[in-house]
C-alpha cells in the first residue's frame, strides 16, 4: 500500500540521518517509482533568500544532497533550482546557492540550474493565474520535485509544498503579483493554480528544524524533527499544517484547494504512514493569515456593508515596524509592491490607505525589523 503522506522522524542533519529517513519516507509512498535512466529531473527548492542553513529559511542541503543520491542511483539527471526574492540573473542566484549550502549537491552529480531565461504560460484551467511568465529551465525537464521547508507565512500563515511554487515566477515580477492580487483568497488561488500548472510528481517537506513567529524569513528556528512526502502537495499541506498548530482553515491555499475540490474535506481520508502527533508543537508560535479579510457576513444592507468593513479593517493583519531593529536600509521601501512606504529620517512609513498587506516588507527586511501586527482586540479575540 502506497500512503498519501508519510512522516518519517529525523532528529538532525546528519547526512545518514537524513538519508536513512528521506529513504523511508519515499518508500511508504511509492515516491521514486516514475524515475527512469536518463530521465532530467528538476528539484524545485524554497531559497527565499540569501541565509545560511541553521536560521532555517531555506531547505537544509543535506536533505538535498541526500534526494540527490537518491535520484543518481536510479540514473536520473538532476537539476536544482529557484527564483528568489530579487533579479533573476546569474549573479544575484548562484551568491543564494552559495549562501545556502546548495553547492556541496553538486558533489553528488547535481547540476545547479544557469539558465535564467523565461517563458510564458497559459492555462485555461487557472482560476486566476491563466497568463504568467515562469523560470523557463523547467520545460526542460521531464518531471519536477517539490522539496519546500515549513515555515510561518505572513500573508498565507504557512509557507510549504504549494507556496514553494511561487518560486516558478521570476522574482522582480514577484511584486506585481502581490499587486495584482491582493486579496489573500485570490491570491492562494494564483499558487495553487501554479502548482497545478507545473504538477511536480513528489512533494517532500523539511520539517527536521521550521521556522515559527516572524517567518517565512526573520522568524525563529523550531525543531519538529521529521521529514514528510507525498505525491499529492495538497494533502502533504494539510498534514504540515497540523504539526504546526493550523487547520485548513487558517490557511488559504488550502481553503482553495478544499474549495477547488484539490483535497479531501475530511482530513481522515488522507492516508498518514507515521503519527503526526508524535512531531505536533502545539505551542508553535504562528502568524494570522488573512483570513478575516474582505469577507462578507452582515448582509448587503448599507449597515451589513460598514459591519463588513469595520470588522475587516479590525481583523486585518498588517506589517508593524519594530524601530529598534531597523537598520535604514530601505529595503522594506524597495520591496514594496504598492509603493506604500516611504522613508523619513531613516525608518519606514508606511500609507494603511496604500498599503495591500502583501508582508512582502516583512519578508525581505534583512533584520527582521517589519512584523506581523494585529490590533489589540483580535489578539484578545485570539486569546
Amino acid at each position: 500500500m502506497a500512503y498519501d503522506v508519510a512522516l518519517i522522524p529525523c532528529g538532525s542533519y546528519d547526512d545518514h540521518v537524513v538519508e536513512a529517513a528521506l529513504r523511508s519516507a519515499l518508500e511508504q509512498v511509492d515516491g521514486l517509482s516514475f524515475v527512469e535512466p536518463g530521465m532530467l529531473v528538476a528539484v524545485k527548492v524554497n531559497l527565499v533568500c540569501a541565509m545560511k542553513p541553521d536560521r532555517a529559511a531555506t531547505v537544509h542541503p543535506s536533505v538535498v544532497c541526500a534526494l540527490v543520491r537518491l535520484l543518481r542511483e536510479r540514473g536520473a539527471e538532476v537539476v536544482i533550482g529557484d527564483s528568489p526574492g530579487g533579479v533573476y540573473n546569474a549573479p544575484y542566484v548562484r551568491h543564494i546557492y552559495d549562501v545556502c549550502g546548495m553547492r556541496q549537491a553538486e558533489a553528488f552529480g547535481a547540476r545547479l540550474n544557469d539558465d535564467f531565461s523565461q517563458a510564458e504560460a497559459d492555462d485555461s484551467a487557472a482560476v486566476q493565474a491563466r497568463h504568467f511568465p515562469y523560470t523557463a529551465y523547467l520545460d526542460k525537464a521531464d518531471a519536477i520535485i517539490d522539496l519546500c521547508k515549513l515555515k510561518t507565512h505572513g500573508m498565507m500563515g504557512m509557507s510549504n509544498a504549494v507556496k514553494n511554487f511561487f518560486g516558478t515566477i521570476p522574482g522582480t515580477i514577484k511584486p506585481e503579483f502581490h499587486y495584482k492580487y491582493p486579496r489573500s483568497e485570490d491570491f492562494a488561488d494564483v499558487l495553487v493554480d501554479l502548482y497545478e500548472h507545473f504538477k511536480p510528481r513528489l512533494c517532500i517537506c523539511d520539517a527536521v528544524i521550521g521556522m515559527e513567529g516572524n517567518g517565512p524569513t526573520q522568524g525563529t528556528p523550531r525543531e519538529i524533527g521529521c521529514l514528510l512526502a507525498g505525491r499529492n502537495g495538497h494533502m502533504l499541506d494539510r498534514v504540515a499544517a497540523g504539526l504546526i498548530g493550523l487547520e485548513a482553515e487558517d490557511v488559504p491555499t488550502l481553503r482553495a484547494a478544499l474549495r477547488r475540490g484539490l483535497l479531501p474535506s475530511d482530513s481522515a481520508e488522507i492516508s498518514v504512514y507515521g503519527d503526526p502527533a508524535r512531531f505536533t508543537k502545539t505551542d508553535f508560535r504562528t502568524v494570522p493569515a488573512q483570513s478575516s479579510v474582505f469577507f462578507h457576513v452582515a448582509g448587503d444592507s448599507l449597515f451589513g456593508k460598514a459591519v463588513d468593513l469595520a470588522a475587516s479593517r479590525i481583523l486585518t493583519p498588517f506589517p508593524k515596524l519594530e524601530p529598534s531593529a531597523c537598520i535604514g536600509c530601505g529595503k522594506c521601501a524597495e520591496i514594496c509592491p504598492a509603493k506604500a512606504i516611504t522613508m523619513k529620517k531613516k525608518k519606514p512609513r508606511i500609507d494603511r490607505g496604500v498599503c495591500i498587506h502583501c508582508f512582502c516588507c516583512q519578508e525581505f527586511c534583512p533584520k527582521g525589523a517589519m512584523q506581523v501586527g494585529r490590533r489589540w482586540l483580535t489578539r484578545m479575540l485570539g486569546r
